[in-house]
């Protein structure tokens, strides 16, 4: 994408995938992933472990980054 041209000049399809690249949310570690689904510590790493989010995990040793939207459609259509 061309970061140079003016928002007017935008296709609707150039505009929408610069407004999720913007508004994108992430949440942090196990907590992180209870938070999402508003369940334990445990079911979190369940979730986790069983790896129907996998996708919308970025890990490095300890450290994990999950996308919010799309764990939550990942495990939309796993349930």
């Amino acid at each position: 994408m061309d970061f140079q041209r003016k928002i007017s000049d935008l296709t609707v399809e150039e505009f929408l995938a610069l407004h999720n690249m913007v508004n994108k949310k992430y949440e942090y570690g196990i907590i992180g992933i209870a938070k999402i689904f508003g369940v334990s510590r445990d079911t979190a790493q369940k979730i986790k472990n069983s790896g129907v989010i996998d996708a919308a995990i970025a890990q490095q040793n300890k450290t994990i980054v999950v996308d919010v939207q799309k764990a939550l459609e990942l495990f939309g259509k796993k349930s």
